[in-house]
């Protein structure tokens, strides 16, 4: 009895995420006015909250994509473009999509509940998910650091 509970649990769970997971929007979409949507990622850009954690390299990445697509649909709408140009359009669309979504991941706010070291009290520490990121990369830097020169100094 108990082992049927625990799978018809185990295969319940994965059906049961995937239908309370939400469905992120990309910020550039067909089908909608691309004046709002540009207007919309020039001021989270300019905002540093939504998208706090992108490079300042893909920031230009963004805005020079953005650019292109301006020039190419300003000779007029996406339906009259010829088909070299509908190419492009989608390839910086894409390239937006990519880059402000993997940016508004990366500045995702995350809170814990953790005890700092010599406390027993615990805090909330909020931390974006790409600071967490470098922070747990650094530790790991560290540790391998410390055990090449432990290493070295052990060898005759």
């Amino acid at each position: 009895m108990k082992r049927t509970l625990l799978f018809a649990a185990l295969i319940a769970f994965p059906v049961m995420s995937a239908i309370a997971a939400p469905v992120a929007e990309k910020p550039l979409m067909e089908g909608k006015p691309y004046a709002e949507q540009r207007l919309r990622i020039m001021n989270d850009l300019q905002g540093g909250e939504v998208y706090s954690e992108i490079s300042a390299e893909n920031r230009m990445r963004v805005v020079d994509a953005l650019g292109r697509i301006d020039a190419l649909l300003g000779k007029g709408g996406h339906a009259s473009l010829p088909d070299k140009d509908k190419i492009e359009v989608f390839n910086d669309q894409d390239l937006v999509n990519t880059l402000l979504t993997q940016a508004r991941e990366d500045s995702r706010l995350v809170c814990r509940r953790e005890r700092p070291v010599g406390s027993n009290r615990p805090q909330n520490i909020c931390i974006t998910v790409a600071a967490r990121r470098q922070a747990r990369e650094n530790g790991a830097d560290t540790l391998r650091d410390l055990r090449i020169s432990t290493q070295k100094v052990e060898t005759p």
